[in-house]
């Protein structure tokens, strides 16, 4: 069942008295209980999108130029985008929860985090009747030690590792029906991500809670998402479901990503690049945003790389639920 659907988003952000297109005609789906993953460099749009996703994004500088949000919330659907500040309110958090991948900007340093979490309870479950308890429970369900005596700590008593599970703590007590998790693990050791990771995982499982997961990281996403989709310059590129768009990925792109990841036992020496950088939105091309970095476009006639150069290529179903923005796709 579609707990999330969005149609052709299209957000620009001034810019000395300049509208950038900062996010382009932009269409996913989320399916109730799901993981799916949106991937791409930084400065791609990847965020953006997400906080869009319940108007988090303050107009202005930004404007939300064109394109449809449709979130179930309760068995009803909404559209988020057109919602008054009051009922935004039951969404964010009750409907949709953020993680954000720096916890210690995210978290109040003047306030316990125990009273962090139990402003969140109070907002969007106020049948709870012990909210201390309820709070002590949720941390103790993060897997934070002694939950008792951290409910009175402070942000800054907390390693990089806590910090983020008390954010997990805040966003799963609303009760959400979707989890954003922007880059969860960026600031996190190894180890530490691998717990965090695990801790999401097990927690949608026993939820059946649908995830967005935002990352650059393909080794995550082979093992967490059930979907991909990746965002290149502002536009989707390709969505697939992970087993093939690991397998057969479609977009130069896609496939550009996945040679850079590093292969163990690799003894060829230096590792694939991808050739040149990402166009500032001030500067995307006429035409396809990977033109000039694509290899696979570059290899072609020059008759054939004018289409590629001047015409925006359409987003299509390319086999069953496997979706392409491209000319010429490998």
């Amino acid at each position: 069942m579609k707990l999330l659907e969005v149609n052709n988003l299209s957000i620009d952000f001034e810019s000395e008295g300049k509208w950038l297109p900062v996010v382009s005609d932009v269409s996913f789906e989320v399916n109730r209980g799901e993981v799916m993953a949106i991937v791409g460099e930084s400065g791609c749009g990847k965020s953006v999108t997400c906080m869009a996703l319940t108007r988090l994004l303050p107009v202005p500088p930004a404007r939300y130029r064109s394109g449809e949000v449709k979130f179930r919330h309760r068995g009803k659907t909404c559209r988020p985008l057109l919602l008054s500040e009051r009922k935004l309110r039951e969404i964010r958090g009750g409907g949709i929860a953020y993680i954000f991948q720096e916890p210690a900007m995210s978290l109040n340093p003047v306030f316990k985090i125990g009273d962090q979490i139990a402003e969140a309870i109070v907002l969007h479950r106020p049948d709870v009747k012990d909210i201390k308890q309820e709070v002590i429970a949720m941390l103790r369900r993060v897997g934070i030690p002694a939950p008792e005596s951290r409910v009175n700590c402070y942000p800054h008593e907390l390693s990089g590792g806590m910090q983020q599970r008390v954010m997990i703590a805040m966003a799963l007590s609303s009760n959400p029906e979707l989890l954003v998790a922007d880059e969860p693990t960026t600031a996190l050791d190894v180890t530490i991500q691998a717990q965090i990771l695990e801790l999401l995982s097990e927690i949608r499982q026993n939820r059946s809670m649908a995830v967005i997961l935002v990352t650059h990281n393909l080794g995550i996403v082979s093992e967490l998402a059930n979907r991909v989709a990746v965002m290149y310059a502002g536009h989707m590129v390709e969505s697939a479901s992970t087993a093939e768009l690991l397998k057969c990925s479609a977009h130069p792109y896609t496939r550009a990503l996945l040679n850079a990841v590093p292969k163990l036992g690799n003894k060829e020496g230096r590792l694939e690049t991808i050739p040149g950088s990402v166009p500032g939105p001030a500067n995307f091309p006429a035409g396809c945003r990977f033109y000039g970095r694509c290899e696979h476009c570059n290899s072609m006639p020059a008759e054939k790389q004018e289409l590629c150069r001047n015409s925006i290529p359409e987003w299509k179903e390319i086999s069953d639920s496997h979706f392409c923005r491209c000319w010429y796709k490998l």
